[in-house]
This record gives structure tokens, sequence and C-alpha cells, in this order.
């Protein structure tokens, strides 16, 4: 139960992961900001050297470090470590609710551990779904079954909240709140941050540029064979395109993708990058090639097309509004679908002219007073709707 009124009420957030970080920021800021809430920032560590540096970009650090990540651990191994970590920490917090984001395993574990406190379970971004219990793996499986522990349910899209409705979620309990990322992404893109020695000269450089992110399991093997072969071949087609791929730190991105690109001047194959420079770098592109889900939101947003290396995607309303594209991992239809923007003018054009469908900046605002709201504590806001 909410603390009397007029006191602060202690809100638990847990976060684990970069993209956890980032969108859970605009959050935790909104939260800070209010006269009811101190948010309590709880860090799984599921990605430590990312998340770390993600919150950093916020000028936030974590209140609790659960401390949770071992290199090579199994789902399996990383679950019970989670959830064995966020029971004793949430009865140490003693908040009032818990707020969690997304299809992470800590997502998962920090809304079942706050169902087992008997607390109300807020889910930022619910609704998002493939259709698919395997793709993404397993992501797909984590936010279905959050779905069903939490107890306020902040949709980003209209469609998102569809999909929560044909489940059987709806009701006063799922409000559309826009995609929080755009509010992280016009922040970091205003700061500007200073390009790391990778990226030095970016700016002055006349190359088109091609930005690349590959990590989903669903690809391993023959997906990430077919990426790295596309990429080989763009490079050596086009002198006056530049390839920058940020590998994921997951070896096996890297190993797959290195073969099919070396010797190859206009292709950097990258360390990860702090998302500072990263959303730069995502303004500078002219083509965003991907298999994330967070960047199909983020891109639209700065007018950047985006080809989704996928079969499907629970972000359906880039597609629809032709802002994204689904092109899949097969090298023959990289190759041609890269091609074809770089090459056709209108078709460019009719992608990086699209509104941007998930967000308008204030997302994270109405995420704390819908939060309020459930709690007894204000009015519900007004939700989301794109021009």
């Amino acid at each position: 139960m909410p603390r009397q009124p007029g006191t602060r009420q202690r809100i638990a957030v847990v976060v684990g992961t970069r993209p956890e970080a980032i969108k859970l920021a605009p959050v935790i800021a909104a939260l800070s900001e209010s006269s009811w809430a101190t948010p309590v920032l709880v860090s799984t560590g599921q990605h430590r050297d990312l998340l770390v540096g993600a919150l950093e970009v916020f000028g936030l650090s974590p209140d609790v470090d659960l401390d949770v990540y071992r290199p090579g651990a199994s789902l399996d191994a990383l679950t019970a470590r989670l959830l064995s970590a966020l029971g004793p920490a949430l009865t140490e917090i003693d908040p009032t609710a818990v707020v969690v984001q997304g299809d992470t395993t800590s997502t998962l574990t920090g809304a079942l551990a706050g169902f087992h406190a008997g607390l109300p379970v807020a889910h930022v971004e619910a609704g998002l779904r493939t259709g698919d219990r395997t793709q993404p793996f397993p992501e797909e499986i984590n936010r279905r079954l959050t779905s069903q522990l939490a107890s306020l349910h902040l949709a980003p899209t209209a469609g998102a909240a569809a999909a929560l409705a044909r489940e059987g979620i709806a009701g006063p309990q799922v409000l559309v709140t826009g995609n929080t990322v755009i509010d992280a992404l016009r922040a970091a893109v205003a700061r500007k941050a200073p390009w790391p020695a990778a990226l030095a000269g970016l700016d002055d450089d006349p190359r088109r540029v091609l930005l690349v992110t590959a990590h989903r399991r669903e690809s391993w093997g023959r997906g990430l064979d077919g990426i790295g072969e596309a990429l080989g071949r763009l490079a050596r087609q086009r002198e006056d395109l530049l390839v920058v791929f940020p590998a994921h730190p997951n070896p096996r991105i890297r190993e797959a993708v290195e073969p099919h690109v070396a010797g190859l001047g206009n292709v950097w194959l990258l360390d990860p990058l702090p998302y500072g420079p990263f959303a730069r770098l995502l303004d500078r592109a002219d083509v965003v090639l991907t298999d994330s889900g967070g960047i199909q939101e983020e891109a639209p947003g700065l007018a950047t097309p985006v080809l989704v290396m996928r079969a499907v995607t629970e972000r359906p309303e880039a597609v629809e509004a032709g802002c994204a594209r689904l092109v899949g991992t097969n090298a023959d239809r990289i190759v041609a679908e890269v091609g074809g923007l770089l090459d056709d003018a209108g078709a460019y054009a009719a992608m990086a002219r699209v509104a941007n469908p998930f967000g308008d900046g204030r997302a994270a605002q109405r995420c704390a007073e819908a939060l309020a709201w459930h709690l007894g504590l204000g009015a519900r806001p007004e939700e989301f709707a794109p021009v």
C-alpha cells in the first residue's frame, strides 16, 4: 500500500542492460522531479560494462548494485542468480512499487520478485509482440510473462495496447505513453558527445554511412554469415560508402563477420560505443541496418531509414508507417535493399520523411504520472497519439 499522502514514495526501478538504462533514465528523471516519488535505481549488472556507460550519459549511478554477471553463464543460471538477489534487495528497499522495462531476463525477474513481494509492478514498453515464441529469443517469452505479472501496463503505442487486449489485458491499467527511448535519444543527441578516437574525423568524411548492428541469437550461424557476406560485398562495390559496425561484445558476432570484411578500409568494425557517441552516429548515418528492437524506434526519430535484419518484428508500427523494412539475413536481399535506398533518391525520401510513430518526447512524464495515478496519488494522464 502507498505510504501516507505527502510523503515521498520509494519506487524501485530495476535496470540490467544498456537499452533498459537508456529507456528508463528519462523515467527516473521524471520520478525524481515529481513531488511524490523517490526512485531507487537497482542495477542487476546483467550487462555490467555497457550498463554503467549508459547510466553515466544521464548522470546516473545505481543505488543498489546486485553484481550478478558471470561470463558465460547460461540463461538458467542468470535467471536463478537474479531472482535470488532481487528478493532480498526489495525487502531492504521497502518500495511502494517496482518499475521494469522491456523484455530482458532482468525485466522478467524484476517483475516476478515484485509480484512475490506483493508490490504493484509497472511495465514500461508493455505489449510488444512478434507472435512467434522463438523470435526474438528469449525476449518474446520474457515480455509475455512480464505482462502476466504487471499491474500497470505502459504501452508505447496503440498497437502494443491492442496486442495486450488480444491477450485479455485491457482496461484503465493499460495506458499508451509513447516510447521513452525518444525522450532519451533527443537528450543524448542534443549533448553532442565527442567522437571516440575510432570515429575521429567522421563529421568531415564525405562518404555515406551505413550503420550496422547485429546481435540476435536467432541470427547466430547462417544469419550472421549472410550479414557478413552482404557487408563485404557492399563495401567492395561502393567506395563512397563507409560501413560502421559497433560490434556486440559477444565474440560470436565479430568471429562471424570479420572474415568477410578483413582488409576492407571502408568497413570499420568497432568495439561497442557509449550511448552518447552512438546517438550521434545514428544521427550521422544515412541508412541503418539492424536486428535491434530499440534502433527501429530511434532511427525514425532522426529521419534515418531502417532495414531490419529479421523475419518478424514486435514493432510493426515502423514497417506500417514506411520508415522501416524487414529484409532478413540473406546476403543478396540485404545488398539489394541497401543499394536501392542509396541509389534511388525518391525511395530514400519516402522512408526518411515519415513521422515517428513511437513518441513525442513526453513518454517518461506520462509514465510517472500513470504510476502516481495507479497508486492513488494523481490523475490519469492523457495518452500518446502520434501526429
